[in-house]
Formats: structure tokens, C-alpha cells, sequence
């Protein structure tokens, strides 16, 4: 008899489930939900306009003393930072159609910053970033990079227009060209190429920019936000990046 009492109904052993499985169940169903709710609302880190749910990367690292600025505000309130590589084909869409309409329409609002991101991909990558740097080193980063960009696809991209080009030896004559029409000393400029404070300008960014996160450009942040747009167009991405600081401006 005491085995009737400790032996339960066949079916209702297999069908049936013991208290403590039930409480268990009730726990992973209560720990999904939760963090399927934190997920949900949270955004994760993309956020299509940058909000303030995700972390912002610090100042110091999207920003040295002596980074280049395209514009400044006095007030420092707004700083956009770019991350770029000068033969990224993405770069120069964004300049084109966005990036330089920015720079243009909030001159003197904000603080725009480009820094060095090179991907080892784009073959004359580096060549432009030394190009920029080195005019730097005589006053004029800012023609420059509006020169390697205006120009993209003189030097950046292969005659069959299909591909990014790859001849070194004629993107640094033409990069010698814009420095002559910038009114550069040449010679320093050529010298100043190759130097170790260009190398070290240009390490530095790519240092930063793995620091931040960045793994493919452009990558530009606002105020340590990073923009993560959700648009399929230009024109829907630009509107993203304006409302993201309208935001900051306040």
C-alpha cells in the first residue's frame, strides 16, 4: 500500500509536470520577457536618430588638440566628427551630397572635425590621407580635403569607372598638382609626405577610430553620438543627420 501511494497514475507521469519544473518554466518565461522588453525599447546601439539611450564615445578620443576642423563654433556646443577614407566611394557620395552641405549651412554652429581612416581596401587611401596632411603642415588641410573630393574621380576611381583605382605613382602626381594650386612649397610638401609627424597623424586617427568602434566609413558621431541612419537615400539620410543636430543644438 505504501507503494500504491508513492507510485503516480502512468499517464499522468508523462503528461504531467512536477512543481518544481513548473516554477522553473515560470522563470525562463518571465527572464525572456524582461530582457526581450529591454531589447525592445532600449533600441540597442543604432539608433536611427542617435538617441540618448545608447553611450556616447568620449571627446578625448573622437578629438585631439590638434585635429582638423572644417568649421568651429564658438561656443562648442556641437561637435561633428567624420572618420573617413579619401578613396571610399561612400565618403565622397556623403560629401557630395551631404557632408558638404552641412559644413556649408552650419558654419559657425558647429565644430566639424575629419579624422584619418584609411581602409586597407582602397589602394590610394593612404596616399590622399598623406597628401592632406602634409598640405596641413602649410595651413591648407581644409583646400585639400576639398580638393581630393571635389576631384574624386580624376584620381580615385579607374578608367573604366567601375572600380577604385590603384596607381600610385599618378594619384601622387595629380595630389602634386593640387598642391601646386593651393600654392604650396612643393618641396616641403613632398618632403613633409612621408614624414614621421604626417605617419603619426595618421595612425593616430586610425587608432581613435577603432577606439570609438568605427569599422567602416564614413563613420561620423555627434556630440559622441554615433549616427546610425535609417534612410535609403540621400536626401532621407541628410534630413536624419540635420535632425540629429537640431537635437544637440537644442
Amino acid at each position: 500500500m505504501s507503494r500504491s501511494n508513492r507510485t503516480s497514475n502512468p499517464v499522468t507521469a508523462k503528461r504531467g509536470l512536477s512543481p518544481n519544473v513548473l516554477v522553473t518554466l515560470v522563470i525562463v518565461v518571465v527572464a525572456v520577457l524582461v530582457v526581450g522588453g529591454v531589447l525592445l525599447f532600449s533600441g540597442g546601439d543604432d539608433n536611427a536618430d542617435g538617441g540618448t539611450e545608447q553611450p556616447r564615445v568620449a571627446a578625448e578620443v573622437l578629438r585631439k588638440p590638434d585635429s582638423h576642423t572644417l568649421t568651429e563654433a564658438p561656443d562648442g556646443k556641437v561637435t561633428l566628427v567624420e572618420f573617413l577614407d579619401y578613396q571610399c566611394p561612400a565618403c565622397a557620395s556623403y560629401y557630395k551630397n551631404i557632408t558638404s552641405k552641412i559644413e556649408q549651412d552650419y558654419a559657425g554652429r558647429i565644430t566639424f572635425v575629419t579624422r584619418n581612416f584609411p581602409l586597407e581596401m582602397h589602394p590610394l587611401a593612404l596616399p590622399a590621407a598623406q597628401a592632406a596632411e602634409a598640405a596641413s603642415l602649410q595651413g591648407k588641410y581644409r583646400e585639400m580635403y576639398h580638393a581630393l573630393y571635389d576631384n574624386f574621380q580624376q584620381w580615385a576611381i579607374s578608367a573604366d569607372g567601375q572600380n577604385v583605382n590603384s596607381d600610385e605613382a599618378a594619384a601622387k602626381t595629380v595630389f602634386q598638382g593640387y598642391a601646386t594650386q593651393l600654392g604650396l612649397d612643393v618641396a616641403k610638401y613632398q618632403a613633409d609626405l612621408t614624414s614621421p609627424q604626417v605617419q603619426a597623424r595618421i595612425d593616430q586617427g586610425r587608432a581613435d577610430g577603432q577606439q570609438a568602434g568605427v569599422t567602416s566609413t564614413p563613420t561620423l558621431f555627434v556630440n559622441g553620438l554615433k549616427f546610425a541612419p535609417q534612410g535609403d537615400t540621400f536626401g532621407a539620410v541628410d534630413q536624419e543627420l540635420r535632425e540629429l543636430i537640431d537635437k544637440e543644438l537644442g
